[in-house]
């Protein structure tokens, strides 16, 4: 008797002080900007430059449009929130930010783990990598991450979303996370905690060490050779990679995994401005920094333009 049918959410969001507000909006608006410019600057130098069209830079061109449709998918409305545009969000909303979260989620785990291959692969079998990474294995691989996202995204977000929703309708988030709308449902939900956690165990246990078996298997081929430009290029190719994974699933394994505690809902939402804001703004930075040819692109594309 105590079902409602929900229209819209409230989203509890940061703070009530207007001051706190205002000062979290300019800091997330420039991080969202640089997250926009940096990614699509990535994605352009890909496209435009001849000398990045190799499997290694077509995957981290799909990992640039993972980071702006995941952070374009909630942190506009939260930048709303945050100027006081109003906290609610209607039920079908809600279930779009939810489906499309999972989406890119789940994609960026099988993404990264795919890019640790195409490392291994290049490292350890360098006069083979023409052959193995070639073009239909690219992009098997990449339709099978976007694939596997939709599939295990769109599963998780319908059964969710058939549950009932008791008041109050508030989400102790900024947006529409799984786990803080299922603790509004009316009904038992261990079924679907049970589902998260299977998907958990293998979209990021499993990926994640096949990502350790890959540089294992790199570092014991670089330990063999005594070339010190070898372990520098080994290095500078691998070490952003190894950031990436490092930030994207150590918060996910906090997230998902870690038992949850009422006492810790803050957490939640500062490890998922990792995943919104922090992780997709950094990973072009990362990656131009550490990588000489995306830098020789960008003084190609520079150079161009004048």
């Amino acid at each position: 008797q105590n079902e409602t049918v929900f229209t819209e959410f409230i989203l509890l969001g940061f703070s009530s002080n207007p001051v706190l507000r205002l000062s979290l909006f300019s800091l997330f608006s420039v991080l969202y900007s640089a997250t926009l410019v940096g990614n699509a600057l990535v994605f352009v130098l890909i496209c435009l430059d001849y000398r990045l069209h190799s499997p290694m830079y077509f995957f981290l061109c799909h990992l640039s449009i993972v980071d702006i449709c995941y952070s374009s998918n909630n942190v506009p409305h939260m930048l709303g929130n945050l100027l006081g545009q109003g906290r609610t969000i209607s039920f079908a909303g809600c279930g779009t930010q939810i489906h499309l979260y999972l989406i890119f989620a789940l994609t960026e785990c099988v993404l990264l783990a795919a890019m640790s291959y195409d490392r291994y692969v290049a490292i350890c079998h360098p006069l083979r990598y023409v052959l193995i990474m070639n073009w239909r294995l690219c992009l098997t691989l990449a339709a099978v991450s976007w694939a596997v996202g939709f599939t295990f995204g769109t599963l998780q977000a319908s059964l969710a979303l058939q549950l009932p929703f008791c008041g109050p309708c508030e989400v102790d988030h900024f947006f529409c996370e799984i786990l803080a709308v299922l603790k509004l449902a009316c009904t038992d939900t261990t079924v679907n905690k049970a589902l998260i956690f299977a998907v958990c165990v293998c979209f990021l246990l499993f990926p994640l060490a096949l990502i350790l078996i890959s540089y294992l298997r790199i570092l014991a081929t670089v330990l063999r050779t005594r070339s010190a430009a070898e372990w520098h290029k080994t290095f500078s190719t691998c070490g952003s990679h190894l950031i990436v994974v490092g930030l994207f699933y150590g918060n996910a394994v906090f997230m998902y995994m870690v038992p949850e505690n009422a006492n810790l809902s803050g957490r939640a939402k500062v490890l998922s401005l990792f995943y919104s804001l922090v992780n997709p703004s950094l990973n072009p930075l990362i990656y131009s920094l550490r990588n000489k040819q995306v830098k020789e692109a960008l003084l190609r594309f520079k150079g161009r333009r004048r």
